[in-house]
């Protein structure tokens, strides 16, 4: 009779936990963590390792790292610097997460446990993100590849802050087939609706998640488009947009190589010219030594090769290009 009554309470428990939102079986992640100071010292950087078991063995397999406030951790900066136990607490919409260890000269160690939030996942699949579907693979840093699981995917969206704030703004600048993968991007990228709609004002209606990335991090935003427009180069694809900003192609430096008489440039021809640092000078210096007034034949100039021998490749990024 006990044992019944004991069996009824925990299902009574459960059942009020649904209710209120209390993470009774919400999923969960144990791990270690790394933490070190950025270099002006005014946050912290932690690494989180997800640890999963096979075949009754605990292995690591995937690590996340990102930097935080000392606030959001619950610690001071006087505690990291001092050194010492610790202990933080990480309270996110996809769930918390709750460490512990130690720091001693500026760098910490300790163990982590987080639990998931089912109710943000519900949350986000009214939106649009399905945490259970969407999802590619990580590659561990040695050994194969493996599929992200539920609770990797919760995981990183907490440490990253990923919230159904932010998948409201990315939705309302009605980029189509947006998924989980994405949200991570936008939160690691600091890409927001605001910008998405921007990009798509500057003619570019078609960029992927993706090529907003690449925008992020090659500086490329209305700005940048304007400046390549008024170089004369207001037809050129997203691509060349990269190329220019990977090689600084700049409004004074592409002036400088037409006042030295090369004109109508394409933007291969330009990066031919960032890479093998051929400016004005070169130019003009060049001209005068009976070299004609062309891209191949400066670039066979500076590389100190005849016409007759074989032009090299060089790789720009993702392409070669033929001199």
């Amino acid at each position: 009779m006990r044992k019944r009554s004991l069996t009824v309470l925990s299902l009574s428990l459960l059942v009020i936990g649904a209710a209120i939102g209390f993470h009774v079986s919400a999923q969960s992640l144990t791990g270690e963590w790394k933490g070190s100071l950025v270099k002006d010292k005014s946050k912290i950087n932690l690494n989180f390792q997800m640890r999963r078991e096979s075949d009754g063995e605990k292995k690591w397999n995937h690590t996340i790292g990102h930097t935080f406030e000392f606030a959001e951790l619950g610690l001071t900066r006087e505690q990291v610097l001092n050194g010492g136990p610790v202990s933080f607490r990480i309270m996110r919409e996809a769930g918390t997460i709750e460490g512990e260890g130690t720091f001693q000269n500026e760098n910490g160690t300790g163990t982590y446990r987080f639990i998931g939030n089912s109710n943000f996942l519900a949350a986000m699949k009214s939106r649009g993100f399905d945490f259970e579907q969407d999802g590619g693979v990580q590659k561990e840093s040695k050994g194969p590849k493996h599929e992200t699981t539920l609770e990797e995917k919760l995981f990183t969206a907490a440490v990253l802050n990923v919230t159904t704030a932010i998948a409201d703004d990315l939705r309302s600048a009605n980029f189509p087939n947006l998924d989980v993968g994405d949200l991570f991007k936008a939160a690691i990228f600091k890409i927001d609706g605001a910008f998405m709609r921007e990009m798509k004002a500057t003619g570019f209606p078609n960029l992927s998640m993706e090529d907003l990335v690449k925008a992020r991090i090659f500086k490329i935003d209305a700005d940048a488009v304007r400046r390549a427009t008024e170089m004369g180069f207001a037809k050129e694809g997203f691509e060349s947009l990269v190329k220019m900003s990977i090689f600084k192609v700049t409004p004074e430096f592409l002036a400088e190589v037409r006042n030295a008489g090369l004109t109508n440039l394409s933007i291969e021809e330009v990066v031919k010219l960032r890479i093998f640092k051929i400016d004005g000078e070169f130019i003009r210096k060049a001209v005068s030594e009976g070299v004609q007034l062309n891209v191949e034949s400066l670039v066979q100039k500076k590389l100190g090769i005849s016409r007759t021998q074989r032009a090299p490749r060089v790789r720009t990024r993702n392409r070669t290009v033929i001199i």
